[in-house]
């Protein structure tokens, strides 16, 4: 009878011990799961912040060409009135 009540405790031993297990990784899987969403929420967010200054780059880029050119005719105004002040 011994020999069983060792089995038995033995048993209940191990299924404790393998319920502790799953539990606890069951619960080490949510947090890692919960920080890898989170993480990605803030990359994300990074993301969206990176493709705005981008777009407003983009913009300025597209109008210097523009505002360039103005300068060019303003300084060429500016010499030809310059040329009449002297002539």
């Amino acid at each position: 009878m011994a020999g069983f009540a060792e089995i038995l405790t033995a048993f209940i031993t191990g299924g404790l011990a393998l319920l502790g297990v799953v539990l606890s990784n069951r619960s080490s899987e949510r947090r890692t799961r919960d920080s890898i969403r989170t993480s990605q929420a803030v990359t994300d967010a990074k993301l969206e912040n990176l493709t705005q200054e981008v777009r407003r780059h983009n913009h300025f880029a597209a109008r210097m060409p523009v505002v360039e050119e103005q300068i060019k005719v303003i300084n060429h105004r500016l010499q030809d009135l310059e040329q009449q002040e002297k002539g």
